[in-house]
């Protein structure tokens, strides 16, 4: 073009073959907007189960330090006959004694 003027030297040799390569990057287009939706649409649904998980959560009360249970001593008479003993004889219980390595020389 020159001047503002058409020339027959502007005009595509094939118009037929220039629309058929628009209409079909059009059409890969769209399939690509297609396949963006699909997953934009996926990561949302994704988004508002972590949202729904993190509300519940946020909802349940606050279960506090964890409560051991308390050990069951033994009901056998021995042992009732021993903490007896190490009570009466001033021990300490049989937990709190701590085992020293000899210091003798070998």
């Amino acid at each position: 073009m020159t001047g503002g003027k058409l020339t027959l030297g502007a005009v595509p040799a094939r118009p037929e073959e220039r629309e058929l390569e628009i209409t079909a990057q059009a059409e890969t287009m769209r399939e690509q907007v297609a396949q963006l939706t699909a997953q934009l649409d996926a990561l949302g649904r994704a988004a508002e189960e972590v949202w729904i998980t993190r509300k519940t959560l946020l909802g349940l009360p606050d279960p506090g330090p964890p409560t051991l249970p308390t050990p069951k001593l033994p009901d056998h008479p021995a042992y009732q006959q021993i903490t007896a003993v190490l009570s009466a004889a001033d021990h300490p219980a049989a937990g709190d004694v701590q085992w020293r390595p000899s210091t003798a020389p070998s």
